[in-house]
């Protein structure tokens, strides 16, 4: 596991897509403090116009709740398909690139192979999470937002991260999808599919019971009326998580690997 783990922590070290991901969640902060400046002057609002009128359809308030809020929503629906990629790459990289052959000859069980590249995904989100979370906080200060309190920074960052893992958790199964399609494409069609699903789901009113709209809603993008998903959603996302995990392995471990 130790052997497999440091080999999987070197092929990310030596990509781009680590960057990648960081850069997006930075914007994701960037747009969120926008947000909060716009909306903490309506008169500025109104005077940009279309950008303001979105800013106010956010529904967030101009204050410390209001804005972890909105970070927490940004990591919950952006998580999805940024930590989606991600599990994507792990897996399905092997087959794009042909090593995955190499890689099973090497004197490591494929248990262990499909363990570190989880690992390494849950480091990464919870990473990329931080990341969001710190530039929130910096963000936060130099906008000089109201109502700062221990209480509901912490509850706040609190919910960006249990956000975060949810979202993760969602993804597990679209590593199964870059392992049984052999690559990205398909996989990255599944999550294109789950994204959209998704959507409609939540819309219809049933997303407190599919796990992908799960994160979302215990994010309260539904909004302050809504009541967040209940023990029955979030113990369908933690299923949805390691059903990917257990199936992906059982895969690695059965399948014929050819290419």
């Amino acid at each position: 596991m130790r052997e497999a783990l440091w080999a999987e922590l070197l092929k990310v070290r030596r990509s781009r897509l680590p960057w990648i991901t960081a850069l997006a969640f930075t914007v994701a902060a960037l747009v969120c403090g926008m947000f909060m400046f716009i909306l903490a002057d309506p008169a500025r609002a109104r005077a940009l116009g279309l950008l303001g009128g979105k800013a106010q359809l956010s529904g967030a308030s101009a204050d410390w709740p209001g804005y972890l809020a909105l970070l927490a929503q940004a990591v919950a629906v952006g998580g999805l398909g940024v930590y989606g990629l991600i599990a994507i790459w792990l897996f399905g990289r092997e087959f794009s690139d042909h090593t995955a052959t190499d890689l099973l000859a090497l004197p490591t069980s494929r248990t262990a192979v499909v363990a570190a590249k989880f690992t390494v995904a849950a480091l990464w989100a919870l990473l990329l999470a931080v990341l969001l979370a710190g530039l929130g906080l910096l963000i936060g200060v130099l906008l000089g937002l109201p109502a700062w309190s221990a209480p509901a920074v912490f509850d706040g960052l609190s919910r960006i991260l249990a956000a975060a893992a949810l979202a993760a958790l969602t993804t597990t199964p679209l590593a199964l999808a870059a392992s049984v399609g052999r690559g990205y494409l398909a996989a990255v069609g599944v999550l294109f599919g789950i994204i959209f699903v998704s959507q409609i789901v939540a819309a219809l009113g049933y997303g407190a019971v599919f796990p992908w709209s799960v994160p979302g809603l215990y994010a309260g993008i539904a909004g302050a009326g809504q009541d967040p998903p209940g023990p029955l959603g979030l113990l369908l996302v933690a299923a949805i998580g390691a059903a990917g995990v257990t199936s992906t392995a059982a895969w690695w471990n059965r399948a014929n690997h050819t290419r």
